[in-house]
């Protein structure tokens, strides 16, 4: 690989565009694909400006600027992301549970703390009405079902109770004995 004297930081290319003109430039389909792209280059130093996205009147905007937050989790954008759980589109309120709930992607800082992520990702997985708010929530839930009692059983509950078959069947991978749940660390 290489030795860290020799290292260089990441090369962030933003064609003469602010990090705030790229965060309006995901409301613009055609232009949406390069916009997260650079704000993905960006990395933490666009944090700040990807949080202000968190408010914006395009829930494109907020889904694009979940997705970022995955990857660069910026402790200042947990009441944003908090807030967006219970945003009317059901993309954001996913994305948002997504950014909150997932160590998967994250580089570097890990996730907020189980205790206050699990609670958010029960009530979505048992009250919200969109099915891929649940599933997304059952998702991202599974990973806790060993450590948390409570995760654990809302996941059983989601997999023998929840109306939708997508949801059950997610459910089902992280109840114990499922093939998730049985790849789980002890």
């Amino acid at each position: 690989m290489g030795n860290s004297a020799t290292a260089r930081p990441p090369v962030v290319d933003l064609s003469g565009n602010t990090l705030e003109e790229i965060v309006e430039m995901l409301a613009s389909p055609h232009r949406r694909k390069v916009a997260l792209r650079k704000l993905m280059a960006a990395g933490r130093a666009g944090t700040p400006v990807v949080r202000a996205g968190l408010k914006h009147a395009d829930p494109e905007v907020r889904i694009a600027c979940c997705k970022v937050l995955d990857h660069f989790m910026d402790a200042a954008a947990l009441p944003e992301l908090v807030a967006n759980v219970r945003h009317p589109h059901p993309g954001v309120r996913a994305w948002a549970i997504h950014a909150l709930a997932c160590d998967r992607c994250k580089e570097g800082v890990c996730r907020p703390g189980e205790d206050d992520v699990i609670p958010m990702v029960i009530d979505a997985l048992r009250h919200d009405g969109d099915r891929s708010v649940r599933q997304q929530a059952a998702g991202m839930l599974g990973p806790s079902v060993r450590r948390s009692d409570v995760a654990s059983a809302a996941i059983e509950h989601a997999h023998a109770h929840d109306p939708h078959p997508a949801v059950r069947k997610i459910a089902g991978w992280w109840i114990p004995g499922g093939p998730r749940y049985r790849k789980l660390k002890a």
